[in-house]
This record gives structure tokens, C-alpha cells and sequence, in this order.
């Protein structure tokens, strides 16, 4: 074998190695999570300083990457066709296009693509010098492409907005959770967070027929007995109804300042926050934290009490039910069997279609009792009952013409089971 071909059977090897090394690239950068790499910034870890500067020119990056990519591939069919060619005259060139293009599509598209997917941020930072490097050099190409990417992006420049969305964003928490990043219960508090600035007040205000308040003038005896039986920290005060809030009592100013020192109950009232139902639950949070407060009153658009909202309600929002030793448990959706469930009036209409899989019904309400009410056409009594969809939906208790108790039978399930 001559000079010439071992110098040539070399230089395939390197321009082999080149494309793979800028196809990897190409993968890397393109697959790479910019969280990851910020991350790994912020540990000092060579080279990411860079890489990331580089992501942020993705575009020239990319351009460099391609040009560089089939400069190496023209030349590596060059010199192969030129060596098969010394090999066999007639043959030569078909040789050569066939081992090239087998040998380019394994070593220098798929075998450095697969591992650069990997590990993308590794190979990222590893290859930011070299790729850098040829930016550098290819830069007169460069600013060429440059000029063409702009002039495509006056014509073909797109009006959809590409902000990352809410949902968007969820669903990137559902694949962290998927792939074990994170676990059911962070998942669950970073969708909280999320959600929780679309949240109002209406949306998870205690309403009024539930609101235990004490009237102006009500003797002490009785408020003691609405402390000890509610389990309550604080109630709101009213005069003549509870359309008229105007404060809450705190149950230890209640035994400290009225009972013990026998100071009247006007003394002890503290000024109570009056908020619309369309109020933001994040924004009520922090007025709340800044007026030292623990209760607002929902006004509705006629000025009276809608319901109240509590710094509790907000923050169970965010992290779930939070229970101390004087709260009741009550189940609010309860399975009794495999076709039959138990559901509260107040149990959230959303969450009720959710977990049936179903569409939400067209309507104004966003408790069950509601959605009840609108079904029947008038105040429910208990026995009345509906069909809907594939289910069949019975009211078993009443009271002040509120629905306190359904049951849920699911037909198609029961007939399924028959069969």
C-alpha cells in the first residue's frame, strides 16, 4: 500500500471522528435541559459557563454545527472516492458511496447521536472548547447565514405566542413525577403552587348558611357555648344579621377579657377585612399577613356576606388539609362499594366530574348541592333522585333546603358486572 492511500485511509478516519463528534453535538445541545445545566453552573463545573452561552446563540451554533458537519462528509466522499477509485477504476466511485454512506449513517450519525442523547448536558459542557472553536473559525460563513436567518424570519415570522404556559408547565411536573425526579407528594405541592394564583375567594370561601357568627348583645354564656362545641379559635360578630359583620373575637381575649375581667364584649372585637369574591387568594394572603389578620368577610354584589375566607382556607390550598385535635374527619367523597359512592352537597363539582372521568356540566354552580338543584328544577327533597349520563344520583339528606348527602350509582359499571 502506498503513501498516499495510508495517508488517505487516515484521513477518513479523522473526518469520520469529526462527524460524529458534531452530529453528538448537535443531539446535545438540542435535547440538552437548560435547568440541568444552570444547575450545574452553579456548581462550578468546568465548562458550563460556556456551554450555556452557546445555547444561548443557538441558532449560529446550529448553522456552525450543519455547515461544519457537511463540509467534513463532502470531503470525507471526496477522499474516499478517490481512494476506491486507485483501487478500482471502473468500481470505484458506487464503492465508495456505498461504504461511506453505511460508514456516516453508524459512526458518524447514530452511534454518537444515541450516546450524546445520554447524557446531553455531559457531553454539552465536554465538547463546549472544540465547539466554540469552530464558531471561530467559521464565522465569514456564519455571518452569511446569519443575514438568511434573519431575512426568513421577516417572512415567515410567527404571531403564536412561545412563553411557556400553566399547562405547559404541569406538564413538565408530570413527567418529572413520571420519571421519579420527583415524588407524588412534591408533585402534588408544585401543582398547588402553580394553581394557586388562579384561585379567588368565591372559590374557597366557607358560604353563609355554614358561618357560625354570634350576634351583638348575645349573652356570655352562650358565646362560651358556641367556643366549646364549634372547637372555633375565632368568631365573627354581627349586629342584627350577618349581612352587618363587623368584627371577629378571639377565644382567648373571649376568657381572658370578658369573662375573667369582666370587660364588655365590644372591647375584644377586632376589625375584620371585607373583600369581593373575585379577590385572587394569593393577593388576599399577603393583605392578610400585612394587617395581621386571620379572617376576611366575601362581600357578594349587593353588599352582603357572601361567606368568609380564613388564612387557613388559603393555605390548605397550598398544602392540603391541615387538621388539629378539635377538627371533625369527615369524608367528603366515600366508595361503598364498586358501583355505589357517597358524596357530600359541598363536595367540589370539579373534582366530582374529574374523578368520573366525565365532562363538566354546563353550569353555574361548583358544589354538588348546586349542580343538584339545577337538575331537579327546585328544592330537593330527600328520595328525589335523577339519572345522568351513566349514573344515577339519589339525595338521602336535606336540611334549610341544602343538599347534605347524595348517593352516586353507576349504571353501566352494574349492568357490565350483570353480564
Amino acid at each position: 500500500m502506498e503513501d498516499s492511500q495510508i495517508i488517505q485511509i487516515i484521513a477518513m478516519l479523522v473526518l469520520v471522528g469529526l462527524s460524529a463528534i458534531y452530529a453528538a453535538t448537535e443531539m446535545a445541545y438540542t435535547a440538552l435541559n437548560r435547568s440541568r445545566l444552570k444547575n450545574a453552573q452553579e456548581k462550578k463545573a468546568r465548562n458550563a459557563d460556556l456551554a450555556l452561552k452557546l445555547l444561548d446563540d443557538y441558532d449560529k451554533l446550529l448553522s456552525t454545527i450543519l455547515v461544519a458537519n457537511n463540509i467534513v462528509n463532502i470531503t470525507l466522499a471526496t477522499v474516499a472516492t478517490v481512494f476506491f477509485t486507485q483501487l478500482n477504476a471502473s468500481a470505484g466511485a458506487t464503492i465508495a458511496t456505498i461504504v461511506i454512506t453505511v460508514v456516516v449513517l453508524i459512526f458518524g450519525e447514530i452511534s454518537p447521536k444515541t450516546i450524546a442523547r445520554e447524557c446531553p448536558e455531559k457531553f454539552a459542557m465536554g465538547i463546549a472548547p472544540f465547539a466554540k472553536l469552530t464558531m471561530l473559525l467559521l464565522t465569514p460563513i456564519n455571518f452569511v447565514f446569519s443575514q438568511w436567518r434573519k431575512l426568513l424570519s421577516m417572512l415567515f415570522k410567527s404571531k403564536e405566542d412561545r412563553r411557556m404556559t400553566e399547562e405547559e408547565l404541569l406538564t413538565i411536573v408530570e413527567e418529572a413525577e413520571h420519571e421519579g425526579g420527583i415524588n407524588e407528594q412534591e408533585s402534588e405541592l408544585i401543582r398547588s403552587a402553580i394553581e394557586f394564583n388562579e384561585l379567588e375567594a368565591g372559590d374557597i370561601l366557607t358560604p353563609r348558611v355554614d358561618i357560625v357568627a354570634i350576634q351583638i348583645g348575645t349573652p356570655n354564656e352562650e358565646i362560651e357555648t358556641v367556643f366549646i362545641e364549634t372547637g372555633y379559635s375565632r368568631l365573627p360578630v354581627y349586629h342584627e344579621s350577618i349581612d352587618m359583620v363587623t368584627g371577629v373575637i378571639h377565644q382567648k381575649d373571649f376568657y381572658n377579657f370578658v369573662l375573667h375581667k369582666h370587660k364588655p364584649l365590644e372591647s375584644i372585637i377586632k376589625p375584620v377585612r371585607y373583600v369581593p369574591p373575585t379577590i385572587k387568594i394569593s393577593k388576599l394572603l399577603k393583605e392578610l399577613q400585612l394587617e395581621k389578620t386571620h379572617m376576611a368577610v366575601v362581600i357578594d354584589e349587593f353588599g352582603g356576606t357572601a361567606g368568609i375566607v380564613t388564612m387557613e382556607d388559603i393555605i390548605e390550598e397550598l398544602v392540603g388539609d391541615i387538621w388539629d385535635e378539635h377538627d371533625e374527619i369527615v369524608e367528603e367523597f366515600k366508595k361503598l362499594s364498586d358501583n355505589t359512592y357517597q358524596v357530600l352537597g359541598g363536595y367540589d363539582l370539579e373534582e366530582f366530574f374529574d374523578y368520573f372521568d366525565m365532562p363538566l356540566d354546563e353550569t353555574d354552580s361548583s358544589t354538588i348541592s348546586g349542580w343538584v338543584m339545577e337538575r331537579l328544577g327546585r328544592i330537593p327533597s330527600e328520595g328525589d333522585s335523577f339519572d345522568y349520563e351513566n349514573m344515577s344520583v339519589t339525595v338521602t339528606r336535606t336540611d334549610n333546603n341544602r343538599v347534605l348527602e347524595v348517593i352516586v350509582k353507576i349504571i353501566e359499571q352494574q349492568k357490565a358486572a350483570t353480564e
